[in-house]
């Protein structure tokens, strides 16, 4: 049921690096690994990691600039996206032309990054988070002004469903969990998006 409830959020799956239209690829945040004892400093949360993937292969793919965004809302010193930075400078070999790191959630990330990228012209973006986190995500970016390729990476996919997918687990909770914030978030959003015009 929660795999179910997650496939409602997401959007249909589309080669994004097929619209060669996009000007820059913006990769959001999702929470810092603190005081990680195997790096000897903070560090992103492993979720962010397949974005910064995804961002990276779309950079492979398609080589255009790249926007880390995130910021510090647990008040931490170093903003997310300057982990952000360091991972794919150094772990993927992507180059990162700008970084927001003042955002504390979704809809500062987008108004953030904007104030970010007007000043170089950059009104299309491939918009690169998880696929259950792109409908509110869009809306943020969209009420920014950008026009959003999207982008979405980590479907809530399986190989094939067995008797064990029938037992409450913890990964189901969490899944559920995600469903509901994010369809509250949605709503929220689509009000602030309105409100704000």
């Amino acid at each position: 049921m929660a795999d179910h409830l997650l496939w409602w959020l997401e959007p249909a799956s589309r080669d994004p690096a097929a619209d060669k239209s996009g000007q820059a690829i913006v990769v959001l945040g999702g929470g810092t690994y603190f005081s990680a004892p195997e790096y000897g400093a903070d560090t992103v949360k492993a979720p962010v990691l397949a974005r910064l993937r995804y961002a990276a292969h779309l950079h492979r793919a398609l080589d255009k600039p790249v926007l880390a965004s995130g910021g510090a809302p647990e008040g931490n010193p170093v903003p997310e996206a300057q982990l952000m930075r360091q991972a794919l400078e150094q772990d993927f070999r992507i180059p990162v032309k700008w970084i927001e790191g003042g955002s504390r959630n979704t809809f500062e990330n987008a108004l953030q990054s904007a104030a970010v990228l007007r000043p170089s012209g950059i009104q299309k973006i491939y918009l690169v988070t998880h696929a259950w986190h792109m409908r509110r995500a869009r809306i943020a970016f969209e009420h920014a002004g950008f026009t959003v390729i999207p982008a979405p990476t980590a479907f809530a996919t399986r190989f094939r469903l067995t008797v064990i997918d029938f037992l409450p687990d913890a990964r189901a909770l969490h899944d559920s969990a995600v469903f509901f914030r994010e369809g509250v978030g949605i709503g929220w959003y689509y009000l602030r998006a309105l409100v704000g015009r």
